[in-house]
């Protein structure tokens, strides 16, 4: 890549380490032509109280736009938002973005609803994912990781987005806590139907390195079968860090940059 930008950043907005400036003076300093933010979002309906909410929405956008002036110049800042699907309460779509005027949206999964209407979280801790799965799944991680990829393909085919986050952030604990095979014919038959989906909907896919830059796995998301599969039918890559501090904005660039082809965004 002969350009360099990161588009999913998060701050202390939500769960990040700095405040966006500090994000923005390291991307300049690291030679970026862009940085996007994306803070956390579950609207219309926040299950989590860190999250953007409607109100905080216009001042972090506002925040974030006012960078963008001041930047001008040296630096190409963007307001852009990951925000959750989660049945019946968020949902990533234009319509309830439209306030805050996001210059792009990332649709991203991190629970998953049960047969029991009950929201297991993806990537909190192996022991929470354990007794979610144990509770309401009634132990079958099979049972959990379809329901989670059914919801990623309901989510790329319903909404209106542009980046499907971290399309396989259930592999984020399975390196050091090994709770299912990559290899299986089932797994490999959601991940064929997730990408038949994805390319369908036309929507770009982040290579995502945040699984490195917080110790869990020294791979991306998604794994190199996944893209494979993406690739074949032609969707389209954006490098993302999903970055939660200034100096993790581009965590393994050197390595992914080359990995594959990538489409210039915004």
């Amino acid at each position: 890549m002969t350009w360099k930008a990161n588009y999913h950043t998060h701050t202390t907005w939500c769960d990040g380490k700095d405040s966006p400036e500090t994000v923005v003076l390291s991307a300049v300093a690291k030679g970026f032509e862009a940085i996007g933010f994306s803070s956390h979002a579950m609207l219309p309906k926040p299950i989590l109280d860190w999250v953007l909410t409607p109100e905080k929405s216009l001042r972090y956008a506002d925040e974030i736009r006012d960078l963008a002036s001041r930047y001008s110049g040296r630096i190409r800042v963007l307001c852009g938002v990951e925000a959750d699907y989660s049945a019946g309460s968020a949902s990533p779509d234009r319509s309830s973005y439209a306030a805050m005027k996001p210059d792009y949206i990332i649709g991203s999964i991190h629970f998953v609803t049960a047969p029991d209407g009950a929201l297991v979280c993806v990537d909190k801790s192996p022991q929470s994912l354990a007794e979610g799965v144990r509770d309401h799944f009634g132990g079958s991680v099979e049972a959990y990781i379809r329901a989670y990829f059914a919801q990623q393909r309901e989510m790329v085919g319903r909404f209106d987005f542009d980046i499907a986050g971290h399309l396989d952030l259930v592999r984020k604990f399975n390196t050091k806590h090994p709770y299912f095979d990559e290899s299986a014919a089932w797994y490999r038959e959601e991940l064929e139907k997730t990408a038949d989906a994805v390319a369908a909907s036309g929507k770009i896919v982040e290579v995502n390195t945040g699984a490195i830059s917080r110790g869990w796995m020294d791979d991306a998301y998604p794994s190199a079968a996944f893209r494979a599969l993406l690739r074949e039918r032609g969707v389209k890559f954006i490098l993302s860090a999903d970055a939660h501090s200034a100096e993790t904005i581009d965590c393994a660039f050197d390595r992914f940059g080359n990995a594959e082809e990538y489409t210039r965004f915004l």
